[in-house]
């Protein structure tokens, strides 16, 4: 060994230890986090102390004046600054509850805060506001309740005088007015005081710093706690704190507080922050959720529209990156109407691309319940509208918030333009959970469109920390794709993004650049650059999995039943329409100089459509909607019914009295129909009607004819009805047994009633007017009829009246009837009720036991059938308690089944071999008088022989289209002559699968345009035609060239864009349509 000492190597630790040094508590340093930032016991201490660095306030700076127009008015900035307003204060209260009140604001900033960085007017009512300027400008909304209290003071304020403003304010919370739970009824008397109404001069890097420590802190919270990302957020949070306490709340430890966040957030000072060339996973697009009505009124979302969007033009304006998403053609139709200063800011931003109109539909519908036209007419008005005032279609259907969606919707979108389709409703199902999140969904006919449902399963998302994580934690498709919508922004009441919320995106994208862990998030793209980018994709080979039929959503089961006859009025609606367009196109033809009634029609379509929003038309709604939509309906009535008296006045067909008049009526169906109606105005008379489509014989029938249809009491309270095909047994109201004369088959099982009404205990976990659960069920009563007796006894209808008392305040009056048989036309036992409602949590519904057997049950929807299972094996098949149906819901098996039919109904369910029809509910939230009073219903039990086929599809549609006797010219006056030819000049054969559902002008025709959209030469008949069994159906469109000169026909698509030709040759085109098909056909004139 060699000598020497070996060299000591050199260190910067000290030798010798200085003092003791512990391990951090972990979770004591984390929990202080919350002291940083609270209003609480350390408010004056922390940071919110230094939020404010002057306030001025009182008379002298802030006065105050009001005007309170009378009862509920809203009257128009005009109106309302005609008046005389006078003093009132801080602290003076506001109401009742739907008021409105304009005050008027005289600001002068005081001296000492004339040279601050940041002025703001904060006021809060704890109610919804809009500020007005001098000159009647909107200028930005306000939402109460401390959010969106602020509005940014212009420069030209600074000036040291005294400017006028004006804040029209709104008694109603964001959620309407009731108090605590949101969904209970609103209060009428509800009462806002103000509190705030200050010039505030705000610390900007203090509130700067406040977001900054806001996510990273969450960070902190919510990054795994063996993650060094976690460790490092926690030491800055803590080192954030020790410097602002250290350097007692100056500015200079505020700064070096923000330099500390950088080491962690980087510079998230502007929008640049996004300009970093790593990819993202979130795309966050800005969105206000404005429910057309629901806890509020129709007249409250007019002006909750121009609050939050005049929030988001002036967010768009501060920060570049904002781009904001709204749907709803009605909504840009209120504002432009209503506040086209406005609309013409909106209309700019949509040009630069800021403002991007999405849905490509009239209002945010319901889509279990309206027609398949009515779903049409949804996408026709809604892209429309786009089209004329923006220049551009939507290529996505946004429906982020709906019950559920119906199995033809991918079709439909893609026939109006939309390959594309945003929701997340399904992530509320309280069952099963929907297995994902970027897919193909597939409609009845194979068509499809591509689907995304954000993963952060929310439409109103506040753009925190953990919205950005569970946009990729919650991603179900991450197998074909690892990018998520993220849609943020106040909604429901409105409002949208806040400036807040913008900030915390910003430093969400820093962090993940600067730190990592968190999923980038992106701002500055579209909705439709997100599903362009899925596109390609799937062009360049991923393979997106599919879902075929509905997406049905396991909650909101009752919505089905609530409102009844908000929902009778619906239907009603609908058939009145197609009546008004099949006459009125058919005028048009015989008629020179009648015009069309275009914009009349357009204006009924719009209120029957606006009235299928997603809470309207479901009965979700407070009762001040339900009483405005009876309004809207009656004008709807009234408006058609004069539409109608003009086309047929028109064809010749005016309701007279003349001696030389006959009992005539239309059939406005597109097959012959033939069956026994009363004739009105006399006392029981009956008629048989026969012919179509257009106009029907109408022979009256004598009181001696041939006894085809019978009754007896052949035992205390038991009765037989009998006809040519069946013999009905009806004991206490219920029937026992239904013989099928020709199958020699009894269809009621032994010892089973069907028309047998039950009631149940309806209590739901929350959503009173939205839910009914599973376990209703179990609590099923059967009602008992208190009287019973014959009310028509042959020879051509026969009907017995059931009386039942459901309670001391409920009764039901149901007469079953059945009429005398037609040779090829079905028989059906039919029910007609009268019901006086006044309960409690109850629900009523009417049983069918049936001796079929099936494990599926099949349903009429929109344009086709959805079959659902019948028995409970999985979670999937329970949770389809209670589905939905239009006309007809069917239970068949081999050889043969049954079809319960139905004039105004939507809920159904069919367990086992018991199919049961819903009839009323009775929610106390949020309408407390949902239901109450009286009802008229009818429904139908129809026996069938062999399968399910087009005798259930059209018998359904008769009896939804009562025959509605007339007196007009008779048969042998020329004008009804021709009337006659033209009403059938238009005819479809061959299989009778497919249904002529729908037949109209071309809406840009040079004599029916409106002029919004560019003409189209000539004139034109769309028709509408759909294979409703399930199988390629071939038929032809017949057309009386004597009558009708067809020039050219070519198949099209729902908004009548150019098509592909169709071979027309001596009056016929042949057509073939794939199961389920819609197709829509132009014939040019």
């Amino acid at each position: 060994m060699g000598g020497g000492n070996p060299a000591i190597p050199s260190t910067s630790l000290p030798k010798l230890s200085s003092r003791p040094v512990g391990q951090q508590i972990h979770s004591i340093y984390k929990a202080r986090l919350g002291q940083f930032t609270a209003n609480g016991q350390y408010g004056s201490q922390n940071l919110q102390a230094a939020m404010y660095e002057g306030r001025a306030s009182g008379g002298d700076y802030v006065k105050l004046l009001v005007y309170s127009p009378p009862g509920l008015s809203r009257p128009t900035f005009e109106d309302a600054t005609s008046h005389e307003f006078t003093d009132t204060q801080v602290g003076q209260s506001f109401g009742p509850s739907w008021s409105t009140h304009w005050i008027k604001i005289k600001l002068q900033v005081p001296q000492n805060l004339l040279n601050k960085a940041h002025l703001e007017f904060h006021w809060d009512a704890d109610n919804e506001g809009l500020i007005w300027t001098e000159d009647g400008e909107p200028l930005q909304g306000l939402s109460g309740g401390g959010e969106r209290i602020e509005w940014v003071l212009p420069e030209s304020f600074r000036d040291g005088k005294a400017h006028t403003f004006y804040i029209e304010m709104a008694c109603n919370a964001m959620f309407g007015n009731a108090i605590g739970d949101t969904i209970q009824p609103p209060n009428p008397n509800r009462y806002f005081q103000l509190k705030t109404a200050d010039i505030v001069a705000v610390n900007l890097e203090a509130r700067a710093l406040y977001v900054d420590f806001w996510i990273i802190g969450d960070a902190a919270r919510e990054f795994p706690d063996n993650s060094w990302e976690e460790h490092a957020a926690l030491q800055i949070c803590n080192g954030i704190m020790d410097t602002f306490i250290n350097g007692h709340g100056t500015q200079e430890s505020i700064l070096k507080g923000r330099e500390l966040a950088r080491k962690y957030i980087g510079n998230v000072d502007s929008s640049k922050v996004y300009e970093s060339d790593k990819d993202p996973h979130v795309y966050a697009i800005g969105h206000c959720h404005i429910d057309t009505c629901w806890l509020w009124p129709w007249a409250e979302t007019k002006r909750k529209i121009a609050r939050s969007w005049a929030n988001q033009c002036d967010l768009m304006d501060r920060y570049p990156e904002h781009r904001f998403t709204c749907s709803q053609a009605q909504q840009y139709r209120w504002l432009e109407t209503l506040y086209p200063t406005l609309y013409d800011r909106v209309k700019t931003k949509v040009k630069k691309g800021t403002f991007q109109p999405v849905g490509g539909s009239w209002v945010e519908h319901d889509t279990n319940m309206p027609s398949g036209e009515s779903l049409v007419r949804q996408f026709l008005y809604g892209q429309r509208y786009f089209e004329s005032r923006f220049g551009e279609r939507c290529k996505t259907f946004w429906l982020p918030d709906t019950f559920g969606y119906s199995s033809q919707l991918p079709q439909l979108c893609r026939l109006a333009g939309m390959p594309r389709f945003f929701t997340q409703k399904l992530s509320w199902n309280n069952i099963n959970t929907f297995p994902h999140t970027t897919f193909n969904w597939v409609a009845l006919d194979g068509s499809q469109v591509l689907c995304h449902m954000a993963p952060d399963e929310t439409y109103t998302a506040s753009a925190h920390f953990g919205d950005v994580n569970r946009s990729i934690s919650q991603h179900k498709s991450m197998d074909q794709d690892d990018t998520g919508l993220l849609v943020f922004g106040k909604g429901d009441g409105g409002g949208g993004p806040t400036f807040e919320m913008l900030e915390k995106l910003r430093r969400c994208r820093g962090l993940s650049d600067k730190t990592g862990l968190l999923p980038r998030v992106k701002m500055g793209d579209s909705v439709e650059d997100y599903f362009a980018r899925l596109e390609k994709k799937a062009q360049d080979g991923t393979e997106f999995v599919t879902w075929y039929g509905e997406l049905y959503l396991e909650l909101h089961r009752g919505t089905y039943t609530s409102q009844a006859n908000n929902k009778r009025n619906n239907r009603q609606s609908e058939i009145m329409l197609h009546d008004i367009e099949y006459l009125a196109t058919m005028a048009t033809l015989k008629d020179s100089s009648y015009k069309y009634p275009k914009k009349e029609i357009d204006d009924i379509w719009e209120d029957v459509l606006l009235c299928q929003f997603h809470d309207c038309l479901p009965g979700s709604c407070i009762e001040m909607v339900y009483r405005d939509s009876d309004e809207l309906y009656a004008r709807v009535v009234k408006a058609g019914v004069g539409l109608l008296k003009g086309a047929l006045s028109s064809l010749g067909l005016d309701d007279t009295t003349s001696s030389k008049s006959e009992l005539r009526t239309i059939n406005t169906l597109p097959w012959l129909r033939a069956e026994i109606t009363k004739v009105p105005g006399t006392e029981g008379d009956f008629a048989l009607v026969t012919g179509g489509p257009g106009l029907a014989n109408v022979e009256t029938l004598t009181s001696t004819g041939k006894s085809t249809a019978q009754i007896r009491e052949f035992d205390n309270g038991v009765f037989e009805m009998r006809n040519d095909d069946f013999i009905v047994q009806i004991e206490s109201g219920a029937i026992t047994s239904l013989v099928d004369l020709a199958e020699d088959r009894d269809i009621i099982p032994k010892g089973r009633k069907a028309n047998q009404l039950v009631i149940f205990d309806d209590k739901p976990l929350y959503w009173q007017a939205w839910d009914v659960e599973v376990y209703h069920l179990r609590s099923r009563q059967e009602l008992q009829p208190d009287k019973i007796y014959v009310v028509e006894d042959g020879p051509h209808m026969v009907s017995l009246c059931t009386e039942t008392k459901i309670s001391e305040k409920s009764w039901i009056k149901t007469t079953i009837s059945l009429a005398a048989s037609l040779e090829g036309q079905p028989s059906y036992v039919s029910m007609s009720s009268e019901v006086e409602w006044h309960e409690t949590m109850r629900f009523l519904k009417v049983e069918f036991p049936v001796d079929v057997t099936n494990t599926e049950a099949s349903y009429e929807t929109q344009y086709g059938i959805v079959r659902r299972p019948t028995h409970y094996n999985t979670s999937w098949d329970m949770a389809k308690f209670e589905v939905c149906c239009h006309k007809w819901a069917d239970l068949s098996e081999a050889g043969y089944g049954v079809s319960i039919l139905n004039d105004s109904k939507y809920g159904f369910a069919v367990a086992g071999n018991v199919m049961r029809l819903s009839l009323l509910r009775a929610p106390k939230a949020p309408d407390a008088h949902a239901d109450m009073g009286r009802h008229h219903i009818n429904y139908a039990i129809l026996p069938h022989s062999g399968p399910l086929d087009h005798r259930t599809v059209r018998t359904a549609r008769n009896f939804n289209h009562p025959f509605k006797i007339f007196r007009a010219p008779s048969s042998t006056n020329d004008k009804s002559s021709s009337a006659s030819r033209l009403l059938s000049s238009i005819r479809l054969s061959g299989s009778p699968a497919l249904i002529l559902d729908s037949i109209k002008r071309g809406e840009d025709d040079e004599d029916v345009s409106r002029g919004e959209l560019p003409n189209r030469k000539g004139r034109s008949i769309i028709v509408r035609i759909y294979e409703s069994l399930g199988g390629k159906a071939r038929g032809v469109i017949e057309v009386d060239g004597a009558v009708v000169d067809v020039k050219k026909v070519e198949k099209t698509n729902l908004l009548e864009d150019d098509g592909q030709k169709v071979v027309f040759e001596e009056g016929k085109a042949k057509i073939e349509l794939r199961a389920f098909e819609v197709a829509t056909f132009r014939l040019q004139l």
